[in-house]
């Protein structure tokens, strides 16, 4: 378990990431969500140990990474697919790590199996392509078999079926009782994978709730509706909700319910093809929430 109170890092007159606290608990996949610049990489660093804290806490298992006898059977970790000397093959920069924490050297061939990359383990990891490497930082963070698991976007680089391999990985991981923690920009993979969030935004904490409770809190629902006479409905509704047409039969309304749009209708004498709430996304929700946390904007926005 990761347990974080009142988390805080200044770099000169720069606040970070501001008095964050959260936990991430075993038998889930915590998403950690934020806009660039929101302070989610620097919250995992501290997390890890990497940069000190100005004030607060980040402790795993109850003991702060760097007070850990053996790091890697305490948590795994894959922030920076980079981190390898490129001259050093994947094997054996996976049995120096297997050396440095007092794990067998059969574990080794074993991860390296899990990822895929047994076939070229023998090769020197600067030849390497992204996705590789990713694979590589992830066989690291599986090697001492820890209970806690810390990714930043672990997706980079990958192909479809590593994007799919990531995902069920991660959910096994939750499954077996392990703590998993991965930040990602890819929302639609995310909503895939997580069943809890932690959103900050400008270093500051914006949300912490289940995925299911968080997406139905912060987007309005919306229904789709299909009519032969969709023009007539528009000008009927629109004194009642926000209604934007998707084509030239289809309205898309938020701001009433099914029920609600299928008794104007009927009231109206107005035939209806479809009436059906729309798939709410993750992506759209967290836009929603977060927009006014966005520390860089494309210049149309930041100038509407």
């Amino acid at each position: 378990m990761i347990e974080v109170h009142g988390l805080t890092k200044r770099y000169g007159e720069v606040l970070a990431v501001d008095d964050l606290t959260f936990a991430v608990r075993p038998g889930e996949v915590t998403g950690f969500l934020g806009p660039n610049g929101a302070g989610k990489s620097t919250t995992l660093r501290m997390v890890l140990g990497l940069d000190a804290a100005s004030s607060g806490t980040a402790t795993i298992g109850g003991t702060t990474f760097t007070a850990q006898p053996a790091p890697l059977r305490a948590v795994g970790a894959l922030l920076d697919p980079g981190a390898v000397l490129p001259g050093r093959t994947a094997y054996h920069h996976l049995l120096a790590l297997a050396a440095g924490n007092g794990i067998p050297r059969r574990r080794v061939d074993q991860v390296l199996a899990e990822v895929g990359l047994e076939k070229i383990a023998r090769r020197r990891a600067g030849t390497y392509s992204l996705g590789m490497r990713q694979r590589l930082g992830l066989a690291a963070a599986l090697l001492g078999e820890p209970p806690v698991l810390v990714f930043d976007e672990p997706l980079n680089g990958l192909d479809p079926e590593g994007i799919v391999w990531i995902r069920s990985l991660m959910r096994r991981m939750a499954a077996e009782g392990r703590a998993v923690l991965m930040s990602s920009h890819l929302m639609s993979e995310m909503e895939l994978t997580a069943d809890h969030l932690i959103v900050i935004g400008r270093g500051r904490l914006i949300a912490d709730t289940t995925m299911k409770d968080f997406i139905e809190t912060h987007s309005e629902r919306e229904v789709r509706v299909r009519s032969p006479q969709a023009q007539t409905l528009r000008r009927l509704l629109s004194g009642a909700a926000d209604v934007r047409g998707e084509a030239d039969d289809t309205l898309v309304v938020t701001g009433l319910e099914a029920a609600e749009i299928g008794a104007l209708a009927a009231a109206g004498g107005l035939e209806l093809h479809e009436l059906s709430p729309c798939q709410v996304s993750l992506e759209r929700a967290f836009m929603d929430l977060t927009h006014d946390a966005v520390e860089y904007q494309a210049e149309k926005e930041a100038n509407r």
